[in-house]
């Protein structure tokens, strides 16, 4: 029996029980018939097949390694069939390069271009090269598995090969594949296609590309991992998605932010969670990373010619970021071409930015805030990242006065006593002030402007000697005023150096 006749047998069956008032005689209610798993007490077709690493010799070597630059072999099928459950384990665990740089690419009936190309972190729906549990419908990554559960179909042959770019060995891939075999399929059944691509960075004025088909086929899920380039802020999720159909000029589908078209909401404010059909697995704050999933189960997209799948990086595409994609999708073959993987291995890596400049003996703004103490105005820490990389860890100590002569009270710790040279390290902007400060009692240096037209680091400052007891010492900071200029009273202390005095 084939799957058309199997699922027109339960459909009958259920139609037959409704109409004849079989449930009053003790059958089951309709209900049940469509429950999820209604369909388990059908007669099954198919002939189950399995395909894995198991110890061929009989031991317990049931992994294959992988080295860098090899290509194995996981799946070679003849005859039609229906893939239902890919579940892999590997080590080393976590390892980035592995997720990022081992590609699985997928052949069926033959195809000389794979339908499947995506590296193997990817594919199972976790961006960044990262391995974070999570639970959806068609794939999910629990406590070291990743289980896949896209129905597969094959007419004549399934092959899928691994392929290791990375410079580390794969010690060892675990899976196993478990399919049904068929004399044959339903002609009408799609091949099963993912697709990964990147932007790094996202064009100015251009929308993010998840997938251009061509062909007839129904696209079927997302995949998105997007990161600032420039700092914590993720103003990128203004975005909206922009679906062009069968070679619309005008998109058909225009939706109103990332976030909502990840059938979430603000910003995705609550955290990290996973739905059946829709998460976010990933949000950083601190570096501006979103790893964000959404399957069109409920809502798949029909396209007879084409589609075109777009989203904005920010509003109008107003923010350069990194984006990177898995695009899930069933059409009939030939596919188009698939834009080529990078030819430098390296660029498949997640992007990391230099290390935040970190101030060496320094006493770091942060470290003052359990002490401070303020005559006006809230005391708070603020990343300055989005900025740019001259804050010292990213971080300064921001106080808000709303009027001159305010003063902000902090501990600064010596190591030992003795005589110092004072260093200041502080924020520029157009809303700071005028300040001028003191260590234990005695002013230090001359006031110091905090205007300035845009955010800048100062750089270091001159505050010159003072002699400081070992622990801490009061350290005074004192809103003289403004310059003309400026719209305010604020100020940003990044951090202070002592340098013993000789």
């Amino acid at each position: 029996m084939n799957l058309k006749l199997l699922t027109l047998l339960g459909f009958s069956i259920g139609l037959a029980l409704l109409g004849s008032g079989a449930h009053a005689q003790g059958a089951p209610p309709s209900a049940a018939l469509g429950s999820p798993l209604a369909g388990l007490a059908l007669p099954q077709s198919g002939v189950a097949r399995h395909e894995g690493s198991w110890d061929r010799s009989g031991g317990n070597g049931d992994a294959r390694g992988v080295a860098p630059g090899e290509t194995i072999t996981l799946l070679d099928a003849k005859g039609a069939g229906v893939i239902r459950r890919f579940w892999v384990t590997i080590a080393p665990r976590a390892e980035v390069a592995i997720h990022s740089q081992a590609i699985l690419r997928m052949y069926w009936d033959g195809e000389a271009t794979p339908s499947v190309e995506v590296p193997v972190g990817a594919f199972f729906g976790v961006g960044f090269g990262e391995q974070v549990d999570y639970i959806s419908t068609p794939l999910n990554e629990t406590s070291g598995g990743y289980n896949c559960y896209w129905p597969m179909p094959f007419h004549k042959s399934a092959r899928w090969t691994l392929t290791n770019l990375s410079k580390r060995r794969l010690d060892a891939f675990y899976y196993n594949v478990d399919y049904l075999a068929y004399q044959s399929l339903p002609k009408a059944m799609r091949h099963f296609h993912a697709q990964y691509r990147r932007e790094n960075p996202t064009r100015a004025g251009r929308n993010y590309t998840f997938l251009e088909a061509t062909g007839q086929g129904h696209y079927v899920g997302s995949a998105l991992f997007m990161r600032n380039l420039h700092g914590a802020g993720l103003g990128f999720l203004e975005g909206d998605e922009m679906v062009y159909v069968d070679g619309e000029t005008k998109p058909s589908i225009n939706g109103t932010g990332t976030e909502d078209y990840f059938s979430s909401g603000w910003y995705f404010d609550r955290g990290t969670y996973s739905a059946p059909y829709h998460g976010v697995i990933i949000k950083d704050d601190v570096r501006g990373r979103v790893s964000a999933y959404r399957w069109h189960i409920e809502d798949p997209i029909p396209f007879t010619k084409s589609l075109r799948f777009t989203i904005e990086h920010g509003h109008a595409n107003d923010h350069e970021a990194d984006y990177a994609s898995v695009a899930y999708w069933y059409q009939t073959e030939p596919h188009a071409p698939f834009p080529p993987l990078p030819k430098n291995a390296g660029d498949l890596l997640p992007y990391g930015p230099p290390e935040p400049m970190n101030l060496k003996n320094a006493v770091e703004g942060e470290a003052l805030l359990p002490g401070a103490k303020a005559t006006n105005g809230p005391v708070e820490l603020q990343a300055m990242s989005s900025y740019s990389d001259d804050w010292s860890k990213d971080t300064h100590l921001w106080w808000k006065p709303e009027r001159a002569n305010e003063t902000l009270s902090l501990s600064l710790p010596a190591p030992r006593a003795g005589d110092y040279t004072l260093t200041g390290y502080f924020t520029q902007a157009p809303d700071y002030g005028i300040i001028q400060i003191a260590l234990n009692g005695a002013d230090t240096g001359l006031p110091y402007n905090l205007f300035n037209p845009g955010v800048r680091a100062s750089g270091p400052i001159p505050l010159g000697k003072a002699t400081l007891k070992a622990g801490d010492n009061d350290l005074t900071v004192r809103v003289t005023g403004k310059d003309n200029r400026a719209t305010g009273y604020l100020v940003g202390i990044d951090a202070f150096t002592l340098t013993p005095a000789p």
